[in-house]
């Protein structure tokens, strides 16, 4: 059996040493056996874990990468795959997210509300539910200064204009993109003056980081096959046999013979 040593699998990764050592800690990577001086036996389905822990950091969470590598570890490979498709759902929502703050900055005129009128005056309950965002969150915002909803004179409740609606939108959008808290001030204050230029670059570049983060999460689910195959989770003989029947089997099917 071919043993790799520490530095060879972090020079492939460009990493270091002491990264193996922490991956291994965080249980995310089988440990390995040892030899008599006390040295780690890396194998090639350590490398493999590796490999594929590497690309899913790039596309998704540490958190989500380690329940992930676990659950491989447990032989729980459907499990594994479920967490990787739920997470590539929720990207899928952001970029619809995204898409739709975009338009609406391109054209202010552009109904929230389709088939609908939207009210001029909302609650945070109705804020809440147009833009899919919890009342916490934007109650969070507000405290931190990003949006200023009116009150009601009478009752103290937060009102929301369609103005407001679009800055959670914007603020939704950016807020894995844009890290400082004064640069999403500006941005999303520029709504209210109708200043949108800037707003829409910077959500083009959320765009651009959403495809981005795309790419990287199918490599992840590429190099996570891999490691599956290595381990014996999959067979790629199988599969390749399944596909073939069911491509044999359906032409048969279809033949004007039958």
């Amino acid at each position: 059996m071919r043993y790799y040593k520490p530095i060879e699998i972090a020079r492939e990764l460009y990493i270091s040493t002491s990264a193996l050592r922490h991956y291994e800690s965080w249980g995310a990577v089988p440990a390995p056996e040892r030899s008599e001086h006390g040295y780690r036996l890396y194998t090639r389905v350590h490398l493999a874990y590796f490999r594929c822990l590497r690309a899913m950091f790039n596309g998704f969470s540490v958190g989500l990468t380690c329940k992930v590598l676990r659950l491989i570890q447990q032989g729980d490979m459907d499990e594994a795959f479920w967490l990787v498709n739920e997470e590539q759902a929720r990207l899928h929502h952001e970029k619809a997210v995204a898409e739709q703050t975009l338009a609406l900055l391109q054209d202010p005129e552009l109904p929230l509300v389709a088939n609908g009128k939207l009210k001029n005056r909302m609650t945070i309950g109705e804020a809440a539910a147009l833009t899919d965002v919890q009342p916490s969150a934007i109650r969070h915002w507000e405290k931190e200064g990003l949006i200023t909803p009116e009150r009601d004179p009478e009752n103290g409740y937060r009102l929301f204009t369609p103005v407001h609606i679009r800055q959670i939108l914007l603020i939704r959008t950016l807020r894995k993109t844009v890290y400082y808290l004064e640069n999403m001030k500006e941005i999303v204050h520029a709504v209210e003056r109708n200043s949108l230029e800037k707003a829409k670059k910077v959500t083009l570049e959320a765009l651009s980081s959403i495809h981005d983060r795309n790419r990287k999460q199918f490599y992840a689910v590429y190099l996570l096959t891999e490691l599956c195959i290595e381990v014996g989770l999959i067979d790629p003989k199988e599969y390749n046999k399944n596909m073939w029947y069911d491509y044999y089997y359906k032409t048969e099917q279809d033949s004007p013979e039958n």
